[in-house]
């Protein structure tokens, strides 16, 4: 039976080849019967499909040495039939109530700019200065620091530019197209705090942020299209290829160490991007950013990645923000845990800051 070390070190082993697998596109580890620790840990292989072709490019097992002896371990390699993984820019018609105008902006109810629409993530605050966290696709329009309007209800839910304008992208991540990324995500600027409020839709205040959490991890949250959604973690630690189609000329790119949460039902559509899991307890936990074609599987993020990369936490009704990070409660992190970015990781993550006005004679773009 494989330890998670283990499988972390046979999943380097896969990534170096993962060039020579054909209808590869994610590795991640996770259980290896799928439900439980009693099987010990195993290699996750998300494919395209199910056919013979890429099931002979996916090796069984992988042998990798034992921590503890000279002796060698097999570890399993369990393969799941995803279909290929895309981030939700576009909407499709939804019955939810959260594609509704709402003032004050809470989380978990539609944003974006003129022609797309998402999902307000968390409002998030440094010093006295609030902010709606969401994902870079969602609040820029074209992956660059051009100024780019915020809108609730977003464009693809009869937002409109000047009457529904909140604010403005302030600060994201840079998305890559032929480097390793860790995460989709940016800051919207209110033009007035009294804009936001320090809510989430369905739950209400959200107390803070888990440092970590590990597979069979029950979450839940709310999103633009999917509403009030629950999932299980089935795999962290994840690489995985993200299509953006035309968004910002990206195609298709790579993100690193990523979580994989699985559902029965639905739960990351089109609009749903830049939706933030929670715990049982409303801890904040991951931010959802891309899916799978049939929605059931959500690829997400350690949302504390994006409090540390951006230097804000979690906005309190008082006005003052809380800590970047707060634990839920004291857990010690190892690999069979995701955790926050080492100062080494954080230094590689660079924010950029956008533009604060339009520049004159620039056309308004939608998508």
């Amino acid at each position: 039976m494989a330890t998670f070390q283990e499988a972390l070190l046979a999943k380097k082993h896969l990534v170096k080849r993962w060039k020579r697998m054909p209808g590869v596109i994610g590795i991640g580890i996770g259980y290896a019967n799928g439900k439980n620790k009693k099987g010990g840990a195993c290699i996750v292989m998300y494919t395209v499909n199910a056919s013979a072709a890429v099931k002979k490019s996916c090796p069984s097992c992988v042998l990798v040495k034992r921590q503890v002896a000279t002796a060698h371990v097999s570890v399993p390699v369990r393969t799941v039939t995803s279909g290929r993984c895309h981030c939700h820019p576009a909407v499709r018609p939804s019955a939810t109530n959260y594609r509704s105008r709402i003032r004050p902006v809470i989380a978990g109810y539609s944003i974006g700019y003129p022609g797309a629409s998402g999902t307000a993530g968390l409002i998030v605050a440094r010093g006295g200065q609030r902010f709606v966290l969401s994902n870079n696709h969602v609040l820029n329009r074209n992956n660059t620091s051009g100024y780019t309007e915020t809108i609730q209800p977003g464009g693809a839910d009869g937002g409109r530019s000047g009457r529904d304008r909140i604010g403005r992208l302030y600060r994201y991540v840079r998305l890559r197209r032929n480097a390793g990324n860790r995460m989709d995500a940016a800051l919207s600027i209110p033009t007035s705090n009294r804009l936001l409020a320090p809510r989430y839709a369905t739950v209400g205040r959200v107390p803070g942020v888990i440092r970590s959490y590990g597979i069979g991890r029950r979450l839940k949250k709310v999103g633009r299209s999917s509403g009030l959604a629950w999932g299980t973690v089935e795999s962290i630690h994840t690489d995985i290829d993200v299509s953006y189609g035309n968004y910002g000329g990206l195609g298709t790119i790579r993100f690193q160490n990523q979580t994989v949460i699985r559902s029965t039902v639905p739960i990351s559509l089109p609009g749903d991007s830049g939706s933030v899991w929670l715990t049982a307890g409303n801890y904040a936990a991951a931010v959802n950013f891309a899916g799978s074609a049939n929605g059931r599987l959500s690829i997400s993020y350690p949302v504390v990645w994006a409090l540390q990369a951006f230097g804000v936490g979690i906005a309190r009704a008082t006005g003052r923000a809380g800590r970047s990070v707060v634990k839920a409660k004291r857990v010690r992190r190892t690999d069979t845990r995701t955790g926050p970015l080492s100062p080494a990781e954080l230094n590689r993550v660079q924010t950029k800051k956008a533009a604060s006005k339009r520049q004159p004679g620039k056309q308004k773009k939608s998508r």
